[in-house]
């Protein structure tokens, strides 16, 4: 199969993950809705084209590791909804100015937010598609080059640090995702090629007919795109892969 190799590369990546209360995480590696939403936006779809995102992430597979491990940082937000534009936002479709439910509190007090992110690493993702069909890896690999709009890495405020295609060789052959990904040179921070092999963290998909491993676990990573909703869960494999040098 063919894979497209990306290095992400940001002062400030997230993932995405379940939201708990306030809280806002971000899982460890990307998601297949997240990246569905990034090819989405590089060919120049949008949130209409439903259809065409569905059947996009029903296709796509990758498997990812750290070549640069980030840290953690949490973006600590406050919004003041007694201010006059909190307390009047505007006419809904309804007729009537939308407000939170519940008491003064709910409605008019200080909300707290916690926004997780990953900082400062660099990844390496062997991006592929499952079966035929339209976009082709070509046709992905040229909206990214170039494409439609500009490209983030989870939240809007997560820019590239650089070109997301691998400048060298950009799709690689091989015989499944995980085994294309071993063989891509690991980067260090600087992006250049390391002269030691080594061991890194990596996340992939279990083939078809494998058993679940003790390295596998469910994430909920799939989005029902007509409807803007999580939807469902699949399993994924995490672990160390390569060899010391």
């Amino acid at each position: 199969m063919k894979a497209l190799i990306l290095r992400l590369d940001a002062p400030l990546i997230s993932f995405g993950s379940v939201v708990v209360d306030q809280h806002g995480f971000s899982d460890h590696f990307p998601g297949l809705s997240m990246l569905t939403g990034l090819v989405g936006n590089a060919l120049g779809w949008q949130h209409k084209d439903f259809e065409r995102l569905q059947n996009l992430q029903n296709r796509l597979d990758f498997a990812a590791r750290w070549d640069v491990r980030p840290q953690r940082i949490i973006d600590y937000h406050t919004v003041d909804l007694s201010s006059p534009k909190m307390r009047e936002p505007g006419w809904t479709t309804r007729g009537t100015p939308e407000h939170r439910g519940g008491g003064a509190a709910a409605k008019y007090g200080t909300h707290q937010r916690y926004r997780h992110y990953l900082v400062d690493g660099l990844m390496t993702v062997a991006l592929g598609l499952t079966d035929a069909g339209s976009p082709t890896i070509d046709d992905i690999k040229n909206a990214i080059e170039r494409p439609a709009r500009p490209l983030f890495l989870g939240r809007k405020t997560c820019l590239p640090a650089r070109p997301l295609l691998d400048p060298n060789v950009p799709i690689m052959e091989g015989a499944d995702l995980l085994s294309i990904l071993e063989r891509v040179p690991i980067w260090n921070r600087e992006g250049l090629p390391e002269a030691t092999p080594r061991r890194t963290w990596a996340c992939w998909t279990p083939q078809v007919g494998d058993e679940v491993l003790d390295n596998c676990g469910l994430v909920s990573d799939l989005r029902d795109w007509q409807n803007q909703l999580p939807a469902g869960t699949r399993w994924r494999a995490e672990g160390m892969i390569g060899r010391e040098g």
